[in-house]
């Protein structure tokens, strides 16, 4: 008899967050590349000579994380961090050349990565899910207290056609 809690959708978000993981850092090592280092790169891409706490802050992890993650960047050639000029204390955080080949090509990783995921979905389909992954999002966000990264509207065309 199979285990009650795998039909549970605990089990199946976490589930399939971890096997989400597992394929992006293949794909990301093929670009030699760890996950979360992407996201440094993507929003350095946007927002070149941002400082570390934005950087924290932008991908919600504590300043000690962000820093160690732009270490191994540093160590890799694709960032450098710099003074800012007047004010030895606050550093930014640049791309390099190599930085800003490697994060063009994510964009690139996260598509087939999100092509994996929603293969044999029909647009439909794919609409109905992430407004059900957004109320779930919600949902625990607002138990947490805190906006969690919960986006209320809803992306262009994701309206329910069946709701």
């Amino acid at each position: 008899m199979k285990d009650p809690f795998a039909k549970t959708i605990g089990y199946r978000l976490n589930h399939t967050a971890r096997l989400q993981k597992a394929l992006s850092a293949r794909l990301l090592a093929d670009l030699g590349l760890f996950p979360g280092q992407e996201a440094v790169l993507k929003l350095l891409s946007e927002d070149d000579g941002r400082t570390m706490g934005d950087l924290a802050a932008a991908l919600r992890v504590r300043p000690p994380t962000a820093s160690k993650t732009i270490a191994r960047l540093t160590t890799q050639g694709l960032v450098e961090r710099r003074a800012t000029d007047g004010d030895g204390r606050l550093v930014r955080v640049f791309l390099t050349d190599a930085g800003r080949d490697r994060g063009g090509a994510i964009d690139g990783v996260w598509e087939a990565l999100e092509g994996e995921m929603v293969a044999g979905l029909d647009h439909k389909e794919k609409k109905r899910l992430r407004k059900l992954l957004r109320k779930v999002e919600k949902n625990l966000a607002l138990r947490l207290g805190a906006d969690g990264g919960v986006d209320d509207e809803a992306e262009p065309g994701d309206e329910d056609d069946d709701a």
